[in-house]
């Protein structure tokens, strides 16, 4: 047998079984997210109204932001709303933490990442994601409303997202409440100064957001906001689990 055909041919094998092999790679991936968005929803079906903190993992607890964040989760709570974050630590634990203080369920939706987030021991109902697009879908379809704190990369991308939604029109108008003044203030500042004269973005796009810093008024802004569109948030959510063996987990 002639060596210089087989090996051609040995090549051709392992690269078809390395092809078969990615493909099922792939597929295997696509079930991972239908299986994501299904748990998610089947979980999450009845837990509304619900409002979304989204926030740095970095800050401690003893961050002005920290405190703020869990005075405002507490507020919303008693006020009847589910509290989502991100189920790890920093302004996720503060959210968290407040909501499981007050009268409505503390949601954390979990990312699975190689190093940094953990979660947090204050979650009533925890879902565990490892893709960070079917993450974000879930916020976005299950908040009535949207308050971020000062944050990194991760918080600006899901800022970004809302936004992109709203404004698009892919997602249904909820209110989105910046809580910071200054530490937002140069990023809106940009926007004014810098997509609105490109007609990049609208001017009337800069109303999508609001700032507001007093835990309060963060309440007011939220039930004002279906005050004004004479809608009120999606339907209410059961009770919260009562103890540790009624938590729900999807791992």
């Amino acid at each position: 047998m002639d060596k210089r055909k087989v090996i051609p041919s040995l090549r051709s094998l392992a690269d078809q079984e390395r092809a078969t092999a990615k493909k099922a790679r792939a597929s295997w991936q696509m079930f991972t997210i239908m299986a994501e968005f299904i748990e998610a929803t089947e979980y999450l079906s009845e837990i509304r109204p619900a409002v979304s903190i989204y926030g740095s993992a970095r800050l401690k607890p003893d961050s002005p932001y920290f405190q703020l964040a869990k005075t405002i989760a507490r507020k919303v709570s008693d006020a009847g709303f589910a509290v989502i974050s991100g189920g790890g630590p920093g302004i996720m634990e503060a959210a968290n933490q407040g909501a499981h203080a007050g009268k409505s369920p503390s949601v954390g939706l979990n990312i699975e990442l190689p190093h940094e987030q953990s979660g947090n021991q204050w979650q009533d109902i925890s879902l565990r994601f490892r893709h960070f697009f079917t993450r974000k879908v879930t916020f976005v379809k299950n908040s009535d409303a949207v308050i971020v704190m000062p944050g990194g990369f991760g918080t600006l991308d899901e800022l970004a997202e809302v936004l992109t939604l709203i404004q698009t029109k892919k997602s249904r108008h909820v209110p989105i409440i910046l809580v910071g003044a200054e530490f937002w203030k140069g990023l809106l500042e940009w926007f004014r100064a810098a997509l609105v004269p490109m007609g990049l973005i609208n001017p009337e796009d800069m109303d999508l957001m609001q700032v507001i810093d007093d835990p309060d008024q963060v309440l007011e802004a939220v039930l004002k906001f279906y005050e004004d569109s004479g809608e009120e948030p999606e339907q209410e959510h059961p009770a919260r689990p009562e103890s540790d063996d009624d938590r729900m987990f999807y791992l």
